[in-house]
């Protein structure tokens, strides 16, 4: 007799064996070969259905990122400390345009703020209408304010090695004794302690997921953003894409809206400078590529 279908969310994908939280309890389970022969990949994430025992279905996904491989993200946190190591913008504007792309909210974390100014970061983001929370573990309300944040949602977090990822989420759930690496001070950034994608259910309702930290990252390797695409990333851009010509760059053209904006103090320059680098990355992608 067959066993009824149930439905649940992979928690983790480890060496072709996979974690599935569902209303009935959690399953470790294989999936169904024809995944494979299709070139299906199954993320952390993904909603599925279970039929005897075996991943039998993929329901549709909202969004997916593709390193780590992760799906139907509702938000992007990037945790950013003021020092050690100190913020890279154009890091972080290559992860927030990805997360405009695909749809998924980003909001910026800092951390460290008892060591570091943090008014630059705030100022940049929260001026384009990103959420920017400051966390400081001697004030137990913006450890809350963070935990709200979470609170009904799927979320990554990521950010530079040594920015606090796993002690932020330590605050956050305490009950999930996510392992942290000390800052290496010869290198000037911590150790990778994520190995793997991995969602952990919040005791406050929620998933989040701990990614493994970066020093350098291509934005290629999440997906591939076209040039005449890029704009429509940039959030503070959109009010400003009427320019004197319909292929502007708006990287220096004259009579580009966007310029003008950016001269008046309206759109950041460590903004627009990441803009432009990521602008020439794309026009240096070859037609196979895309």
């Amino acid at each position: 007799m067959s066993e009824a279908v149930k439905s649940g969310i992979i928690t983790k994908c480890l060496g072709g064996l996979y974690t599935v939280e569902t209303p009935d309890g959690i399953f470790e389970c294989k999936a169904r070969g024809i995944f494979r022969n299709r070139g299906d990949n199954l993320y952390t994430g993904d909603n599925v259905e279970i039929t005897n025992g075996v991943i039998s279905g993929i329901l549709n996904r909202k969004n997916c990122i593709i390193r780590p491989p992760l799906a139907n993200l509702d938000q992007l946190i990037f945790v950013v400390s003021t020092c050690s190591p100190s913020p890279n913008y154009l890091i972080l504007d290559k992860f927030i345009a990805i997360a405009e792309y695909k749809n998924i909210t980003p909001v910026v974390v800092i951390t460290k703020t008892d060591l570091g100014d943090s008014t630059e970061i705030k100022e940049i983001y929260r001026n384009i209408g990103i959420d920017v929370l400051e966390i400081d573990y001697g004030k137990p309300e913006t450890v809350t304010a963070v935990r709200e944040i979470f609170r009904g949602k799927i979320s990554a977090l990521t950010g530079n090695s040594g920015a606090g990822k796993s002690t932020l989420l330590n605050a956050v759930d305490p009950t999930l004794n996510i392992p942290t690496a000390e800052i290496s001070k010869k290198l000037g950034r911590g150790r990778h302690t994520t190995r793997h994608a991995q969602l952990y259910k919040l005791a406050d309702g929620g998933y989040i997921a701990d990614t493994a930290g970066f020093s350098t990252f291509d934005t290629n390797s999440y997906d591939i953003i076209r040039k005449e695409e890029l704009a429509e990333c940039f959030r503070e851009f959109r009010e400003y894409n009427d320019c004197r010509f319909r292929d502007c760059s708006h990287t220096c053209e004259k009579g580009c809206k966007v310029i003008e904006a950016l001269n008046e103090g309206k759109i950041s320059v460590s903004r627009h400078e990441s803009y432009c680098i990521m602008y020439n990355e794309a026009k240096q992608l070859k037609e196979w590529e895309l």
